[in-house]
């Protein structure tokens, strides 16, 4: 892979790579690991992902923060022996390309199907995360079904998302849509979100822009190819038992994730393809 001018390949402490973007347009953190993206900041700008103060970039480990590729199945999987959110997240993907432009910068990673165990996903396909950086960020996740048989699967851009005060927060564009919580509901979601407990929302028949309003500004959250999407926040109990996660850090992040889940499964002809993608930005 041919590098631009503004992008390097660089390593933690521990070992993982990452490509590394520092441009007049942007700065980002791209990890191979995952294909997982944990910076983005536009220039001129505060940054638009959240990383736990507590990660420690351990190999096979998905990184608390940034923007997980959750593939090919959201949460627990019906075998609650599988892993959570699928294989995509812990998987090591390969840099396809990089390529840059006075007005933006793209970066594509594809999985290798061969590191995949068939046993979770015994299906002939290719898995493709593309980034497109300016002043915003956009992020495309593309299934191609190369089998002979229709493929179905749940998915999600599990975005994580800084605010200095949760209790300060709101969202909007939820307004009209439907959501289940805690296996309850489905309930209408009728005004804006506010924060003062656990939360962990998944929405369906969801507008394709939401917003994000936090003291530091309103961040906003388009989708393409979803009408469904998941807002979550662990709150007190739950932090103390995430891993890599401190006690109070509930207070500055959420997460608010383009997805197809429930009767918005993604499903696939033979020969076809689906994009999921997302596009942040700071209005």
């Amino acid at each position: 892979m041919k590098l631009s001018p503004s992008v390097s390949i660089e390593q933690t402490d521990t070992g993982l790579e990452y490509i590394n973007v520092a441009s007049e347009l942007c700065s980002a953190k791209i990890f191979l690991q995952g294909a997982q993206l944990t910076e983005f900041t536009p220039s001129g700008k505060k940054p638009l992902i959240w990383v736990s103060s507590e990660e420690d970039y351990q190999e096979g480990k998905s990184i608390r923060g940034g923007i997980p590729i959750c593939w090919p199945w959201f949460g627990v999987n019906p075998n609650p022996e599988w892993p959570i959110h699928g294989v995509a997240r812990t998987s090591l993907w390969r840099a396809d390309e990089v390529a840059e432009q006075d007005d933006e910068i793209r970066v594509s990673l594809t999985l290798p199907m061969a590191q995949v165990d068939e046993t979770y996903w015994p299906h002939k396909s290719k898995l493709k995360v593309e980034f497109i950086l300016t002043n915003q960020l956009e992020v495309r996740l593309t299934t191609t079904n190369l089998s002979n048989q229709t493929i179905t699967f749940t998915q999600a851009l599990h975005t994580y998302f800084p605010t200095p005060a949760i209790e300060e927060t709101q969202v909007d564009g939820l307004q009209g849509s439907k959501y289940i919580e805690f296996s309850e509901g489905p309930f209408d979601q009728d005004g804006l979100v506010g924060f003062a407990r656990e939360t962990d929302m998944v929405y369906t028949q969801a507008a394709t822009i939401q917003r994000i309003i936090t003291p530091d500004g309103i961040i906003e959250v388009g989708r393409e190819n979803s009408s469904s999407c998941v807002l979550w926040n662990p709150w007190i109990d739950k932090s103390k038992r995430l891993s890599n996660f401190a006690d109070d850090e509930y207070h500055t992040m959420l997460c608010l994730e383009a997805a197809n889940v429930m009767d918005d499964s993604a499903i696939v002809a033979p020969g076809e393809s689906h994009t999921l993608a997302t596009t942040i930005r700071w209005v």
